[in-house]
Formats: structure tokens, C-alpha cells, sequence
């Protein structure tokens, strides 16, 4: 596909952004908006958003809520933290957090709410606002390949199809990374990552 307008992309980032988000009271509330949004983007982005979005619209809460807990937050496999497919739980990982931190330091931007700054939401968040996070995405594009293939059969795979759709796509060495972290898994070496914990706009940690 050509290469997207920068405006439209925006708007596509931030609906995937919420789409990828827990189903709490503000997220939700927001459907409306993302789908009033849908006629701005290319169907092979608006499709897929609006598949999630309606799927979002049309079950319970509690059921979304309980849902979204065991897929993202009991399941490594379908992380929404981007380094952990290429670096996992080792020290590279602490390095490759350190180029997500100066990504949003170069937007003038900051992640809240406690997450790490490879927290998927987030970089669609900056990548609505500063090409930083754009670059972000590409880089990291292994990761949202394994990401889509963790969440085979589920809704949320539409959001990771989307946020693809945008990306160019991925070159011969790509696909080989991908193939051989997909067999392997991340490596494995525990380290701490609290300074990364970045503090939320109230000054609080999660």
C-alpha cells in the first residue's frame, strides 16, 4: 500500500490504541468515537478496527474485563510489551527500553499510568503525535508478527492487523528473526526493569 497521510494514520493509531487498552469505562466509552472515525481510514485499516470495535460494543463488561485479564496479562506469549519478543527478560532489554524512553523524550511526551515505554498502547499513542513512534513500530515490527500470530482466533488480533496495514512489510531477514523467535521463544535471564517504571502524571506508581 502507498504510504499512509500522516493525519489519517493518527487517528488510526489512537483507535487501535484504545481497541489494545483494558475494557474500563473510558475505553469503552470511547466506541463511539472510533467508529464515527471509521469513513477516514482505508478499509484495510477501518476494517479491521471496526471488527474489534464492534466486538467491544456488543459483550458485557465483566466479560470483556475477565477476558482481556487472561489474554494479555496471564499469557507472556501475547504481551503487549514490544522488547520482550526480540530481547525477553535480559539485560538487552533494559538497552532496548533505553531507545523507547528517548523516543518520547524527542516528542516531548511521557508515558503514564506506570507502564514501561514499550507498552504497545503507548507507541500508538506516540505514534499519533511524533514520527518517533512510527519508527518505533517498524523497528519492532518482529514483535507485532508474533504478537499476531499469539492471538490467532482471538478479536484483538484485528487491532494488530491494523496497526501491520501501516507498516511496510516485513523484508527476508524479518520473517527469519520471526520464524526462529517463534520456535525458541524470548530468552530467558531475569533482571529487574523498575527504572523503567515511568512516573504517572499524578506522581504515583502502579
Amino acid at each position: 500500500m502507498t504510504e499512509p497521510h500522516l493525519d489519517w494514520r493518527a487517528v488510526a493509531a489512537r483507535a487501535a490504541s484504545l481497541l489494545l487498552r483494558y475494557p474500563d469505562e473510558q475505553t469503552l466509552d470511547a466506541l463511539p468515537l472510533i467508529e464515527a472515525a471509521l469513513p477516514e481510514l482505508p478499509a484495510e485499516v477501518a476494517d479491521p478496527i471496526a471488527t474489534l470495535a464492534g466486538y467491544r460494543a456488543s459483550v458485557h463488561p465483566r466479560e470483556l474485563a475477565a477476558e482481556y485479564v487472561q489474554l494479555f496479562d496471564f499469557r507472556r506469549r501475547s504481551a503487549l510489551h514490544l522488547s520482550y519478543y526480540t530481547a525477553g527478560d535480559t539485560r538487552r532489554r533494559g538497552e532496548a527500553l533505553v531507545g523507547f524512553v528517548a523516543a518520547y523524550k524527542a516528542a516531548g511526551v511521557e508515558v503514564v499510568g506506570g507502564e514501561l515505554p514499550d507498552y504497545l498502547p503507548a507507541v500508538l499513542d506516540l505514534a499519533a503525535v511524533h514520527v518517533g513512534g512510527w519508527r518505533l513500530l517498524r523497528a519492532n515490527r518482529i514483535g507485532l508478527d508474533l504478537l499476531d500470530k499469539a492471538l490467532a482466533g482471538s478479536p484483538y488480533r484485528h487491532a494488530i492487523a491494523a496497526v501491520r496495514a501501516m507498516l511496510p512489510p516485513p523484508d527476508a531477514a524479518d520473517l527469519a528473526a520471526a520464524a526462529t523467535l517463534a520456535r525458541t521463544g524470548p530468552p530467558m535471564e531475569q533482571v529487574g526493569l523498575e527504572g523503567f517504571g515511568l512516573v504517572d502524571t499524578t506522581g504515583g506508581r502502579r
